[in-house]
């Protein structure tokens, strides 16, 4: 008993030590194409966007208010939020209006 139970490791190691890695190394290549990748070009076109601010876009924060810019700084911007209500925020808080996405295509 003891002498087949040392055969089965052998047995199993019979194959390449390459194709044990294979399906590792596929799933590493899938979640870079379908996950990281796509990841990576929405930060780069929300960085883009946060750059590109100016007075009048209307946007909306991470918190989920919406508004319009009304100044921009190196680092902040402010955000009319009402009439006559006005926040000063990080330009890391505002998010995509997907309404101007939709009009710009």
């Amino acid at each position: 008993m003891n002498v087949l139970l040392n055969m089965l490791p052998q047995a199993a190691e019979g194959g390449s030590p390459l194709m044990s890695f294979a399906p590792f190394v596929l799933i590493i290549i899938v979640f870079y194409f379908f996950m990281i990748r796509p990841q990576m070009k929405r930060q780069k076109e929300l960085r883009k966007y946060r750059e590109a601010l100016k007075k009048g876009d209307k946007v909306i924060t991470t918190g989920g208010i919406y508004g319009k810019v009304s100044e921009v700084k190196d680092q902040f911007v402010t955000v009319e939020i009402a009439d006559g209500v006005k926040v000063k925020m990080d330009k890391s808080a505002i998010v995509m209006d997907m309404t101007d996405v939709a009009a710009n295509k």
